[in-house]
């Protein structure tokens, strides 16, 4: 198995290259020179098997001689073994027709917990194999940080350096990156967006002599290995439900690219369906035909305040038949413009996967409410965006709404909607006694840079 970049300008890597790398040196994105295939008797075989399993068995498909499989069932049997329930990702029925597929029962209570513990192992392992250090360097909109954080904390010949925007995460979320014990963890709140954190994290990127003295590389969902783990629970949800329509609350494309990914495998989906909330730069551009990205916009979903969503840059290569010379200078062109008219056979592969909605601060706590109301169950604020438009939807098939963090992370937007505090559960209560230790620093590339090179410990 073999990975191209989306412009084109980068060798076939294996997947441990860019499992080590997660950018193309091309500045695009990495993903298969073919993808694998699974017949409908190997999909629905699925049904019935742990999660861990039909975790193998799509995951071997991406690794090819990277990792034996006894090394791959290993590291998966060890990701898994510390979530909270034994499905990894139950489907929990809400309605006729519609369910939440709960991806929030791992250590950090976020879905990003299912495919970085993966990636986390196989991180490692790889680095083990290659030798050398690896830096690693991520900008979170509240919990790609935490779950990285969980995933390669304390491990040897690592440094972790985690942007968060400053005043932009759950209090929860910030405590679970910034009270983590660990030595080679380095937390730095932003003066800024997410967007402004991941540009910087670009930057440094593109930066070719400090990216390579600092062994620079990114566990983020532009790391292929993060979708490849995520497409995991589109199977199991259809191995169960048969073809169903998959609603995403979206931000960076990464969770949504993943099902995109599962179709490309075989897998039959319906429909996905892009949620957003205010910062809806994905939903204008499926819905109007032009990606151009606003300002960004705080609300009561903060993991999706994203204006610029990374991972799309995977759905246009794709959509546009896979060529890398259009999709390398549509990101050019949306990189020196701000604004991207996606050509109508582009546009119209994109629609024939994807819909897309978003969803007022007002309808998410109606929404939760709503839930609550019904079926006795607490939503937090993304998994409500999600849900917002899809509760009254009388669609054939069923409908499942991927439910991404735990309540508990969102308390205030919970007890608005419901008047309901949500117990902490043991994971969170705890964090509330840690010791905080951040820095706050400029939306600046110099100082971010000098931040890290003055923590990087000698080879």
């Amino acid at each position: 198995m073999r990975y191209i970049s989306t412009r084109g300008q980068a060798a076939p890597q294996d997947f441990a290259d860019i499992l080590l790398a997660g950018l193309a040196p091309d500045g695009g994105l990495f993903l298969p020179e073919v993808w694998p295939q699974l017949s409908a008797d190997e999909i629905f075989g699925f049904a019935g098997k742990h999660y861990t399993t039909v975790a193998f068995e799509i995951l071997k498909r991406f690794v090819g001689d990277s990792f034996s499989d006894a090394e791959l069932r290993e590291d998966i049997q060890a990701a898994y073994s510390d979530f909270d329930a034994p499905e990894i990702a139950p489907l929990v029925s809400i309605g006729p027709k519609h369910y939440l597929l709960e991806l929030f029962h791992g250590p950090t209570l976020a879905f990003k917990d299912i495919a970085m513990q993966v990636l986390g192992r196989l991180f490692a392992r790889a680095l083990a194999k290659k030798g050398g250090r690896a830096t690693v360097v991520a900008a979170t909109s509240g919990d790609t940080g935490s779950a990285a954080i969980a995933a390669l904390g304390g491990l040897p010949n690592i440094e972790v350096f985690v942007m968060h925007p400053k005043g932009r995460v759950s209090e929860v979320q910030r405590r679970q990156m910034t009270t983590a014990p660990f030595a080679n963890v380095h937390n730095i709140a932003l003066e800024g967006t997410f967007d402004d954190a991941q540009t910087i994290v670009k930057q440094l990127f593109a930066d070719k002599a400090f990216a390579s003295a600092a062994h620079l590389t990114a566990v983020n969902s532009i790391n292929f290995a993060r979708i490849a783990a995520q497409a995991v629970y589109y199977f199991t949800a259809t191995a169960k439900l048969g073809k169903s329509t998959f609603v995403v609350p979206t931000g960076n494309f990464g969770d949504v690219f993943a099902g995109e990914a599962a179709m490309r495998m075989g897998l039959p989906i319906e429909k996905l369906v892009v949620a957003t909330n205010a910062n809806d730069i994905v939903a204008r551009g499926l819905n109007d035909g032009v990606y151009a990205p606003g300002s960004a916009q705080p609300t009561l979903s903060p993991s999706m305040d994203i204006q610029v969503a990374s991972n799309f840059e995977r759905a246009l290569f794709e959509a546009s038949g896979r060529d890398a010379n259009w999709t390398r200078g549509a990101m050019e062109e949306f990189a020196k413009n701000k604004s991207l008219t996606l050509p109508p056979k582009v546009l119209s592969e994109l629609r024939s996967r994807y819909e897309a909605v978003c969803a007022t601060d007002e309808e998410t706590l109606a929404t939760i409410e709503r839930v609550s109301r019904i079926t006795g169950r607490i939503i937090d604020p993304h998994t409500a965006v999600a849900a917002a438009r899809q509760l009254d939807q009388g669609r054939d098939t069923p409908t499942v709404i991927l439910s991404t963090a735990h309540p508990a992370k969102f308390p205030d937007a919970v007890a608005r909607a419901t008047g309901q505090k949500v117990p902490l559960p043991p994971r969170l209560a705890a964090l509330y006694d840690g010791v905080e230790r951040v820095t706050v620093l400029p939306h600046d590339l110099g100082t971010v840079r000098g931040f890290i090179e003055g923590r990087l410990r000698p080879a």
